[in-house]
């Protein structure tokens, strides 16, 4: 099921991975026609590619499929208690955190369904130069945003018709307490961000 849920994005993955591998600039490995693969666009190209999937499987798979938007909201928003003595809009960021963490998912299916939309009008993603498959992308991009805006003010009119004013005087039906359970999941985000600044500064070409 994780592997499924990222399946929707691959098009980006590839597209940021095919980008970075024949622009960056380094050391000549291979030459193809007016295009150069070097030692650096390779290193960068894995890099892109490696964050992508894990930005996908770490927020909008394991993280939603285990946990709800709403949980996160008051998670986050219980973490960040103490800075609202110093004015900062806890309850704000949570909300804004928790409802781009729900569309996550929903742009992926929806990036997919344009995919298909559009293949079906005769669009050719699998073939083609690098050139052709970037243009052949801004037939991806201009609609998914068009969506994601419809989407965003379909949201806040929502909102609004529910009367919703932030989080003075809103009070919790579940109040947040921290168990073991909540110790383990805090090592092992920071094992799995530890891994993540391991593949930031540790060259992977030697």
């Amino acid at each position: 099921q994780v592997l499924r849920s990222v399946r929707p994005i691959l098009f980006v993955i590839l597209f940021a991975f095919f980008l970075n591998l024949f622009t960056v600039p380094g050391n000549e490995l291979i030459k193809l026609g007016p295009l150069r693969i070097t030692d650096a666009s390779v290193e960068t190209a894995v890099r892109m590619a490696l964050r992508l999937v894990l930005l996908i499987m770490s927020t909008s798979v394991i993280l939603t499929l285990t946990t709800t938007p709403i949980l996160i909201a008051d998670a986050l928003e219980s973490l960040l208690k103490p800075l609202e003595r110093l004015r900062f809009p806890v309850h704000e960021l949570a909300m804004m955190m928790s409802i781009a963490l729900r569309f996550v998912p929903t742009l992926s299916e929806e990036t997919s369904k344009i995919m298909k939309a559009q293949s079906s009008r005769g669009a050719d993603y699998d073939t083609g130069g690098v050139i052709q498959k970037a243009k052949g992308l801004v037939s991806v991009l201009v609609p998914l945003f068009i969506s994601a805006f419809r989407r965003a003010e379909d949201l806040a009119v929502a909102m609004e018709a529910r009367c919703y004013r932030g989080g003075k005087g809103r009070t919790k039906l579940k109040v947040m307490r921290l168990t073991r359970l909540d110790a383990w999941a805090a090592v092992l985000i920071v094992l799995f961000f530890t891994g993540l600044c391991i593949l930031q500064f540790t060259p992977l070409i030697p």
